[in-house]
């Protein structure tokens, strides 16, 4: 199959101020399509391109000879699951089933807001910070470069990008202000919600358990 750009789920000015839509242009309309351009031309003629993007992943996860294949293919799938994880006016404290999850697991949205914020400043360098189901609980994980929790078995309900082009022009050096208003202003609940139902799991005692 021929991999293609997926359609943002929001205008490109929509997370103005907090992502001004020059960083988007730059993210999603340069980097992502460079990682699904270069994952074309690397799986062409061969016996993974008639696979999905998550076969892939799973058929090319540290195996060394492969590692290009798999960080483009992670790369686009990171990346079209972080735009989700962002809405236009989202952010604060979650609502639905994963409210209580996130209660159950972290002792409550602070300790949620705690967590995440350690993972994604504590990432050195290029990477992911990650809510995700592992096992029946909830937990906080980070990434580096291109590697991603559906290599490890682990069910993302919602990531931030950590690397630089996610957010230079808008915040500079200043991650931990960038973090913070993902938190605060972008992070997208009802996807969340989402995928922690598409998991199958109806309650918080099930998730902390």
């Amino acid at each position: 199959m021929t991999f293609e750009l997926p359609s943002l789920p929001y205008a490109a000015d929509a997370l103005e101020p907090f992502i001004s839509e020059a960083t988007l242009g730059f993210h999603y309309g340069k980097h992502h399509l460079a990682y699904v351009n270069n994952l074309n031309g690397l799986v062409a003629g061969s016996d993974l391109a008639a696979k999905s993007l998550e076969q892939i992943i799973q058929a090319t996860a540290g195996v060394p000879d492969k590692a290009g294949i798999f960080n483009n293919a992670a790369q686009v799938w990171n990346h079209t699951f972080y735009w989700n994880s962002m809405k236009p006016a989202g952010g604060g404290a979650p609502s639905g089933a994963v409210a209580a999850s996130i209660d159950s697991a972290f002792g409550g949205y602070a300790g949620f807001v705690e967590a995440f914020k350690a993972a994604a400043l504590g990432q050195f360098g290029s990477g992911w910070a990650w809510l995700v189901l592992d096992q029946g609980a909830l937990k906080i994980v980070k990434t580096g470069n291109a590697d991603t929790p559906i290599a490890h078995g682990q069910t993302p309900l919602l990531t931030c990008d950590v690397w630089e082009h996610a957010y230079y022009l808008d915040y500079q050096n200043k991650r931990p202000d960038y973090v913070q208003t993902f938190l605060d202003k972008l992070l997208n609940w009802d996807f969340a919600n989402a995928n922690l139902a598409r998991a199958g799991v109806a309650n918080a005692d099930v998730v902390g358990a």
